[in-house]
Formats: structure tokens, sequence, C-alpha cells
């Protein structure tokens, strides 16, 4: 019994160490969406409206990471967050209902075509699971072209929010959806489903013979990825009050798993860090159009080589080279 009790305590001091980081990162990151950049960029609405759209990918960047969390690689985001799109475009233009009621229809329709294709689909693993979702946004993008073909798939005059008319209005609800998703992703993370997703990227044979239903988990983590793709695609056509089939195309879906990548795949916080890395340097390097292909190829290859675990795990380098 005496030995054990040491063990205890390490064990409960590591879980007060990451509740403290994760509270930690939870602060700074509502500082830095509700205080830096409406600083930085006040009065600029170009500017507001680049961070509503990193805000927004970073919320749906976060549904692929917890994809990644149960050891899928999902390149099939930009499906989803054209069905939510859709769904919020129809209801408002043909129905007339409200955003704020269309938001979670969006949200249930979109995880509800995830639970049907998912349930088949993620029995398999590797590159079989990624090719046939890459097909995904590709299949969705067809079928919207092909329904209403009539006005070349789009949707236009789509109404705004109700209360959010302004650039800085609209970044600010983006910035506390996505303050939102990262509570309830590091939460989950956190949590017993959390150490089951982990436990399931690491050996599903052996997850499975503790007696854990992993089918059901895997479905799980692959709806509320879904939903949180349609949350950001009905945003996002709310927001540039247009929807086509071209809005979302294969590589979309890609830039979403790259976000996830850029950041740190060991991170809750990785998505959003390399989203709003990303969507900065494209912006940044705007300027010098004939090579910015180029630079943001050469960027993304150095960040990989150099730092193989995301931006996040820089803090991690420095300190094995201080010792």
């Amino acid at each position: 019994m005496a030995k054990s009790i040491p063990a205890v305590s390490l064990q409960g001091s590591g879980r007060l160490l990451d509740g403290t980081r994760g509270l930690l990162a939870i602060v700074l990151l509502a500082v830095f969406l509700y205080a830096v950049i409406p600083l930085v960029f006040s009065g600029r609405a170009y500017w507001f409206n680049v961070m509503t759209n990193a805000a927004l990918l970073s919320f749906a960047s976060l549904g692929v990471w917890i994809t990644f969390a149960i050891g899928r690689v999902n390149i099939g985001q930009g499906a989803f967050a054209l069905l939510g799109g859709y769904t919020s475009a129809i209801l408002s233009t043909t129905y007339g209902l409200s955003f704020w009621l269309c938001l979670p229809i969006s949200a249930l329709a979109a995880g509800l075509a995830g639970f049907l294709i998912g349930w088949p689909l993620l029995r398999l693993r590797g590159i079989y699971f990624a090719m046939v979702t890459l097909s995904l946004t590709e299949a969705v993008r067809l079928l919207f072209l092909n329904t209403l073909g009539a006005s070349g798939g789009g949707i236009l005059n789509i109404p705004r929010p109700a209360g959010l008319s302004t650039p800085l209005a609209f970044y600010l609800f983006a910035a506390t959806l996505l303050l939102a998703g990262y509570l309830a992703v590091w939460r989950l993370a956190n949590s017993r489903i959390g150490w089951v997703f982990r436990s399931m990227r690491e050996n599903e044979e052996l997850t499975m013979s503790i007696g854990i239903d992993i089918a059901r988990y895997r479905v799980l983590a692959f709806v509320l990825c879904s939903a949180m793709g349609g949350v950001a695609g009905a945003c996002f056509a709310a927001l540039q009050q247009n929807i086509y089939p071209a809005t979302y195309t294969v590589s979309d879906s890609i830039n979403f798993m790259l976000y996830c990548f850029l950041g740190g795949l060991d991170y809750a916080l990785g998505p959003i860090v390399g989203t709003f890395g990303l969507v900065m340097a494209f912006e940044l390097l705007r300027s010098i159009q004939e090579y910015q292909a180029l630079l943001y190829g050469v960027l993304m290859i150095v960040v990989m080589l150099f730092l193989p675990n995301g931006l996040l795990s820089i803090g991690n380098l420095l300190r094995r080279g201080a010792r």
C-alpha cells in the first residue's frame, strides 16, 4: 500500500499539470480572439473578414482533429461543410427560416449524413479510408451541381443573420463559436471518451479486447466531426451570402487536414494555430502573387521537416535544447 501512494500522487500531479496547461491555453486563446485581434485590426473591415474566415476554418478543422484522435486520416470535411451550407441556404431562402434556427439544423443534417456514411466507411483504415473520404467532397459537389443545375448549383441572396450586420459583429460571433468549440473538444479529449479515442489510435484490437465497442466510438467521432463541418459551412454561407458547388473542393478538404498537421496532432489547440498561421501567411504573401504558391509550399516543407509534430512542438524542442 505504501508503495502505491507515490504513483497515485504522481498521476494526480500529472493530471493537475495537464489541467493547468489546458486552462492557460483557453485563457490565451480568449485573449487572442477578443483582445489582440480587435485591437490590431480595429477599423479594418477586410482583415476582420479574414479573421472570421480563419475562425470558421479553425472550427471545422477541430472536427477533423477529432477523427485524427481515433487514428483516421479524414480528407472529407469539405463535403459536410458543403452540406451544412446548402442546408442553411435552402432553409433561409426558400422557407424563410432564421439563421439561428438553420444553424442547429445544419449541424443535425451533417451529423446524420456522417452517421449514415461513417458506419460502413469507418471499417476501412489507413490509405483506404483517406482515399474514400477524399472522394466525398467531389461526390457532394456533383450532387448539388446536378440537382440545382438550373442556377449553376448556386444559391444567392442568403440573408445575413440578425444582429451580425457588421464585420466586427460577425467576427465576434465566429470567435465565440471557435472558443466554445475548442472548450468542447478539449474537454472531450481529456474525458474518458478521449482516452478511449487515444487507445483506439494506438491499437484498436487491444481496445476491443477489453470490452469497448470501438465501432460506436468511431461513429461518434465521425458524427461530431461532420456536425462541426456543417456548422462551419452554414456560417460561411451566411457570411458570403451565397454558396456554390465549387465553394468547397477537394483542395479545401486537404487544407482542413493540413491545418491539423501544421499546428500539431498531439494538441487540441493545433488546428487553431495551424489555421491562423496559414491564413495569415497566405494573406501576407498575396502582394507577391507570382511567387505566392512557391513560398507557401516552401514554408510548409520547412515546417514539416524541422517541426514534424507541428508548430506547438517548438516549446518541447527548446526545452530539450536547453538541457
